[in-house]
């Protein structure tokens, strides 16, 4: 019985910090050929790797492997949600936030060895609008610096953090209108994540008891923090990872979500900036993407 898996290899050749510029090498020299055979495609434009994805997914290939950030692992799982086909994840961006709540290795040498292991689990994902992602999307100041980040030079952390510590001061919190799994809200809010995994990058636990096999989003409503207490919301987001016992952030876990009123009509999506309506939807879907990834809790 011939069980050799046929692997599509699609590489965003800007993404990141430029560790995908050696995959070809590294696909070469540590994927086991005895159980796989490959083909590497190269994405052209913003959009391409769903496309990518869905062909490979009717061309029948057992894996679609997404190297770059979450932005290209949202746009490959956009194209193989629904389908048998699997994903497979090689991190090569900035902050690479779902590639970190998987607990996967951030060196493609070792993210490989688990490609190797070919160990597939099934999660849920979240569709917007008719849109879907697998980790965090949301509206607010996140969403603000998506968009600014878009458009600078600087790539990496360093990126983010100069537009975060430029803007914080002078962005101000937006009275928001919410229907939580039929129940309405008014929560004035920096910011309002709706996030199926944890992470939005840069080990930020946004959501930290988040889950991708749940059935539920996890809707994280932060004000505004006071000058004095971001070094204690800092150490809670980025180390401790328990955002949830500070007082400026409520945590709700449901199926659905309405924000009525985003009236910027931007939102942060799995690190992209995207501009939808000032109406959004959000709801679950569970069970609907197979990816490869450690044996443990997703």
């Amino acid at each position: 019985m011939n069980d050799r898996k046929r692997l599509l290899v699609i590489i965003n050749p800007i993404s990141g910090v430029g560790r995908q510029k050696t995959i070809e090498k590294v696909f070469e020299q540590h994927l086991d050929h005895s159980r796989f055979d490959y083909d590497i495609r190269y994405t052209e434009r913003a959009g391409h790797a769903t496309d990518i994805a869905r062909e490979g997914s009717a061309q029948g290939y057992d894996a679609v492997i997404a190297v770059g950030g979450d932005g290209s692992i949202n746009e490959v799982s956009a194209g193989l949600i629904g389908t048998h086909t699997t994903m497979g994840i090689i991190p090569c961006g900035s902050g690479n936030g779902m590639a970190r709540h998987l607990k996967l290795p951030l060196v493609p040498e070792k993210a490989i060895e688990v490609i190797n292991t070919y160990h597939t689990e099934t999660i849920d994902t979240i569709d917007v609008n008719g849109h879907s992602y697998a980790s965090i999307a949301g509206v607010g100041f996140d969403a603000y610096v998506a968009r600014r980040f878009k458009f600078t030079k600087t790539r990496g952390f360093a990126g983010y953090a100069r537009i975060l510590f430029t803007e914080y001061p002078r962005y101000k919190a937006k009275e928001y209108r919410l229907v939580i799994d039929g129940k309405e809200y008014t929560r004035k809010a920096l910011m309002i994540s709706v996030a199926n995994s944890s992470q939005f990058g840069f080990n930020a636990a946004i959501a930290p008891t988040a889950s991708l096999q749940d059935g539920l989003l996890d809707i994280c409503i932060m004000e505004k923090v006071p000058y004095l207490e971001i070094p204690i919301t800092a150490e809670l987001l980025l180390l401790s990872h328990d955002l949830q016992k500070s007082e400026h952030v409520e945590l709700i876990q449901a199926k659905e979500v309405t924000i009525l009123n985003n009236d910027y009509k931007w939102i942060n999506f799995d690190g992209e900036a995207l501009k939808l309506d000032t109406e959004l939807h959000f709801k679950i879907v569970p069970q609907s993407l197979n990816i490869i990834c450690h044996g443990e809790k997703k």
